[in-house]
C-alpha cells in the first residue's frame, strides 16, 4: 500500500469523521421572526401510522405545550365542530383549505399541520416498544409563509436497558408486549412526550417564544 493511498484513505476518514461530529445547523428564523404569530389553530394531523386513534391522539397532546410557549391555543374542540360545519370532516380535507379560508373560518395567525409518522407498539423478538414519530409545519395564515417545521419522536425504549441475558431480555420483552397490548394509554403518554419535545420552548431549532410567554422575543 502507497504512502500517497494511505494519506487519501486518511483524509477521508478524516472528513467523514468531522461531518458526524458536525452540529445541526441552526433553523433559519427569518420568516418566523417577520411574521410572529400570536395565535394558532392546530389541524387534526395526518396519519401515516397504522393505529386508527393516532391523530386525534397526537392532537390531544399538542396544545398544552403550545400554550406553555405563550401562544393562544384555540380549543380542539371548537375547531373539529368549525370544519365539520363547513363541509371538511378528515384531516386530509382540512389540511388541503387554503391558509386564507382558515384565517377567515378561525381568524388566527397561523396554522399547524402535523403528521404523524409513528404511533403505537411495535415488537421484535427481543423488544417491545411504544414509539410517537410526528412532522410538524407552521404556516402564517396572513401571509401564506412557512414560518417553521420540525420532527421529533419519543420512545418506551429510551428507558430500557438492553443489557443482561438473553431469557432475560426475552422475559422483559414478553412483559412489555402485554403491557403495551394491554395499556392503551402508553401511546397516549408518549404522545405527550413527542409534543413537548417537538412543540415546546425551548428546544433547539424548535418554536420561538409566543407573546404571552415573558421570555417573548428574548431568542
Amino acid at each position: 500500500m502507497s504512502m500517497r493511498y494511505v494519506k487519501a484513505l486518511f483524509a477521508m476518514l478524516l472528513v467523514a469523521t468531522m461531518a458526524g461530529c458536525a452540529a445541526p445547523k441552526p433553523y433559519d428564523y427569518t420568516a418566523f421572526r417577520a411574521n410572529r404569530p400570536a395565535s394558532i389553530v392546530v389541524l387534526p394531523p395526518l396519519n401515516s401510522s397504522v393505529e386508527m386513534g393516532a391523530s386525534y391522539g397526537v392532537l390531544a397532546r399538542a396544545t398544552l405545550p403550545l400554550a406553555e410557549a405563550g401562544y393562544y391555543v384555540l380549543p380542539v374542540a371548537l375547531v373539529d365542530e368549525s370544519f365539520k360545519q363547513n363541509g371538511l370532516t378528515v384531516p386530509g380535507d382540512m389540511h388541503n383549505a387554503p391558509p386564507a379560508k382558515l384565517r377567515e373560518i378561525f381568524g388566527a395567525d397561523a396554522a399547524l399541520y402535523m403528521e404523524v409518522l409513528n404511533y403505537g407498539a411495535t415488537y421484535t423478538v427481543l423488544s417491545s416498544d411504544v414509539t410517537v414519530a410526528v412532522k410538524a409545519r407552521l404556516v402564517d395564515l396572513r401571509s401564506g409563509d412557512v414560518l417553521w417545521t420540525g420532527q421529533s419522536s419519543a420512545s418506551t425504549a429510551e428507558n430500557q436497558n438492553q443489557g443482561g441475558s438473553l431469557l432475560g431480555m426475552l422475559i422483559v420483552a414478553i412483559v412489555n408486549q402485554i403491557v403495551n397490548t394491554v395499556d392503551e394509554d402508553r401511546s397516549y403518554v408518549i404522545a405527550g412526550i413527542t409534543s413537548q419535545r417537538l412543540l415546546g420552548a425551548p428546544n433547539f431549532n424548535g418554536l420561538l417564544y409566543g407573546p404571552r410567554s415573558p421570555k417573548y422575543q428574548s431568542d
